[in-house]
């Protein structure tokens, strides 16, 4: 089973809502998808508990106690990591998955938060050695505005793959309300930002 892990020590830069989708897409695409949450917030399991019956079916795994051995099988694995992770969790998370997905906002504060968790993840010898894939996503920008030019000065800079850059929209507040996601959609909007994703499945494709 391959397994993607969705983490950054910075709480608020949107992994969650990676998470969801990323399960949602393989949903869509007709795979098994399994969406851990390691959160106590529990919000990747409320998103769960919301989604109709007529969605694309997906199961929730309640991760928040222990972690679980990574199922066998085939399918995928999206584990939504929560915020500052302690250097023991980050080591046994980074040995479950074979994708980290890194989302970062266009702020100053998750730069620095992104960076140091790049600099924790880069002292791992699976990522050191490149046997793991860490790929980074910048999230929720608004295109053609300052935040966004220093965003991209950063991503620039990170020595690892950015991947695709997330565009901000109250759609995606308002499907993660109802249990949904863009995938789930049809129309020309939410066509529009599902492509902002293709990318990052692409990527995600490759190492599976």
């Amino acid at each position: 089973m391959l397994t993607v892990l969705v983490a950054n020590i910075k709480g608020g830069c949107g992994k969650t809502t990676i998470a969801t989708h990323l399960a949602a897409a393989f949903a869509m695409e007709g795979r098994i998808s399994l969406l851990a949450d390691v959160d106590r917030q529990r919000s990747s399991l409320g998103w769960v508990d919301r989604r109709p019956a007529s969605a694309a079916v997906l199961t929730g795994l309640d991760w928040t106690k222990d972690l679980a051995h990574a199922p066998k099988g085939p399918g995928h694995l999206v584990i939504d990591a929560p915020a500052a992770l302690k250097t023991k969790q980050i080591e046994e998370l980074v040995k479950l998955a074979d994708v980290i997905v890194l989302p970062v906002l266009p702020s100053a504060f998750d730069e620095q938060a992104t960076r140091r968790f790049l600099d924790k993840l880069e002292e791992l010898k699976p990522i050191a050695k490149n046997r793991k894939s860490v790929v980074v996503v910048g999230n929720r920008l608004r295109v053609r505005t300052r935040s966004a030019d220093r965003l991209d000065e950063f991503l620039d800079g990170v020595g690892h793959k950015v991947v695709t850059r997330i565009r901000d929209t109250q759609l995606y507040s308002d499907v993660a309300a109802v249990g949904l996601s863009v995938f789930d959609l049809t129309g020309k909007r939410a066509g529009d930002y599902r492509s902002d994703w293709q990318p990052l499945l692409d990527h995600i494709a490759t190492v599976g």
